[in-house]
């Protein structure tokens, strides 16, 4: 069992086929016993994904309001979701400050570094921080995350 801190890039193939998949699937299976984390701006950001896959119809609108909701149960019941208090929203100004990344995903680093404080506090090991973005995994990387793109995997 391990943590992993998922931004909605990485989220997002758990519903639409794309590269990572399977890879993904397999690790927020509940079965694996691992546990991904992510911050609750990651849902709206997979709506987003969604719905621009409705509008370029590349996704009909019968198979999007399934997968809505399987979004929606899976943000409820399998992911922990941090919320964006002042905390993580300071700590992601930071982040702005020392890497070129746009705003929500400094908001994720901010969450998945938030994360890694209480975690490590307690005695646990930091989450590893996923994504299919290569700006934002560097940024994770020199923040001292363990990282994982989500883009290498089948």
């Amino acid at each position: 069992m391990a943590e992993f801190y998922a931004d909605s890039s990485v989220l997002v193939k758990r519903h639409v086929p794309e590269a990572g998949t399977r890879w993904f699937r397999r690790l927020a299976a509940p079965a694996s016993g691992h546990i991904i984390l992510t911050v609750r701006v990651s849902v709206v950001e997979i709506f987003s994904a969604l719905n621009r896959r409705v509008r370029e119809g590349t996704l009909d609108p019968q198979t999007y309001a399934a997968i809505a909701a399987d979004v929606e149960s899976v943000c409820a019941t399998e992911y922990r979701v941090i919320e964006l208090s002042p905390q993580v929203a300071g700590r992601a100004r930071g982040l702005l400050e020392r890497h070129p990344l746009r705003a929500y995903d400094a908001v994720h680093l901010a969450a998945a570094l938030s994360a890694q404080a209480i975690l490590q506090a307690s005695g646990l090991p930091a989450p590893v921080f996923l994504s299919a973005d290569a700006r934002l995994l560097a940024a994770a990387q020199a923040e001292g995350l363990a990282i994982d793109d989500a883009n290498t995997h089948p």
